[in-house]
């Protein structure tokens, strides 16, 4: 594990992560958007097949350019239209439930 990914590994919440990379924000945006700005990062790290060739400056060069890419993702569009997580990938966002399966989840009345 390199020290990038110690320090990284005791951050946990967006502002954290931003102010660590110092990525000016806007809290507005990241009140509403928080998991998905996370999620995004982590799908640009992932994504990024020179990462285990950079180190010290480079390597945190280019994690601040995944997250600032991940936040500016979200002040130009929304969690519904950037479908990161899976219930906004399926079925446009919104789920049925029919109802028979509703009442199936009701106490038998005796």
């Amino acid at each position: 594990m390199n020290d990038l990914t110690c320090e990284l590994a005791k951050l946990s919440s967006a502002e954290e992560f931003l102010h660590f990379f110092a990525v000016p924000f806007d809290q507005k945006v990241v009140n509403v958007s928080r998991l998905h700005i996370l999620k995004r990062f982590y799908q640009y790290l992932r994504r990024d097949d020179e990462l285990a060739s950079l180190a010290g400056a480079e390597l945190f060069s280019r994690y601040r350019g995944h997250l600032t890419a991940a936040y500016d993702d979200f002040v130009r569009s929304t969690p519904a239209r950037e479908k990161v997580f899976k219930v906004f990938q399926e079925a446009d966002g919104r789920q049925q439930v029919s109802l028979d399966s509703l009442r199936a989840t009701l106490p038998s009345a005796s």
